[in-house]
């Protein structure tokens, strides 16, 4: 029985903030212990493992994501918020992609994201495989427009830690990329320049592709295949 004064709940939130900070790789129980101000050794009585400590870490972040009312939204609402709200905290923590394919992740935050989730979707009218697959496409959307943000992080981070200057490199990347696309007229048009706010060329991609994804699952509901027959 621990008797040093932690929580699991402390040393769960004391792993999230080091490991937005440094990322899987750099989460270690020495660092946990001093970030805390405790011996290794104190934490394992909590947490058992650094594996089983990402797990608890990966859950906690589920809880960030709200659960809209299905009373008081239609389900293109309460699906649109949902997806939103993960993609942000996917890009609040974007060590959380590694986890996921490195780690068996589960737990009650989990697992209430995701009840939910299947509650948005058995309300549009998916049933039983079809609402597996719609949920599926959708959260491998989010996911896959969280890389980039992500990349980019653990780029910064990386080049920073072997002591390079993180924006002279990545400038020279974007040049060079530049120059290997002067011979495809269709990608060299639509590089931003060296001056363009990269976010701004790239804002509301996230929200055009979900609207269409949802578009398309409409679709596909039983009643809308009827009409359309």
């Amino acid at each position: 029985m621990p008797r040093d004064g932690l929580t699991t709940d402390q040393i769960v939130r004391a792993a999230i903030d080091l490991l937005d900070a440094d990322g899987l790789d750099g989460l270690t129980m020495r660092g946990l212990g001093q970030r805390l101000g405790c011996a290794a050794t104190a934490v394992y009585w909590h947490v058992e493992n650094k594996d089983n400590l990402v797990r608890l870490a990966v859950d906690e972040l589920w809880r960030e994501v709200r659960l809209p009312d299905l009373e008081a939204n239609d389900w293109r609402a309460a699906a649109t918020e949902m997806a939103t709200d993960l993609h942000a905290m996917v890009t609040r923590h974007p060590w959380l992609l590694q986890a996921l394919a490195t780690h068996l992740v589960y737990g009650p935050g989990k697992a209430r994201h995701d009840d939910h989730l299947f509650a948005v979707y058995e309300r549009a009218g998916f049933v039983g495989e079809q609402a597996d697959r719609a949920v599926g496409a959708v959260f491998v959307f989010v996911l896959g427009n969280a890389v980039g943000p992500a990349a980019t992080v653990a780029l910064n981070r990386r080049l920073r830690r072997d002591g390079g200057d993180a924006e002279q490199v990545l400038g020279e990347a974007v040049a060079r990329a530049t120059d290997l696309a002067a011979s495809y007229p269709r990608l060299s048009a639509r590089l931003p320049s060296p001056t363009d706010d990269v976010n701004a060329v790239f804002a509301g991609t996230f929200e055009f592709g979900l609207a269409a994804l949802l578009d398309g699952l409409q679709a596909r509901l039983p009643d809308q295949e009827t009409a359309a027959s």
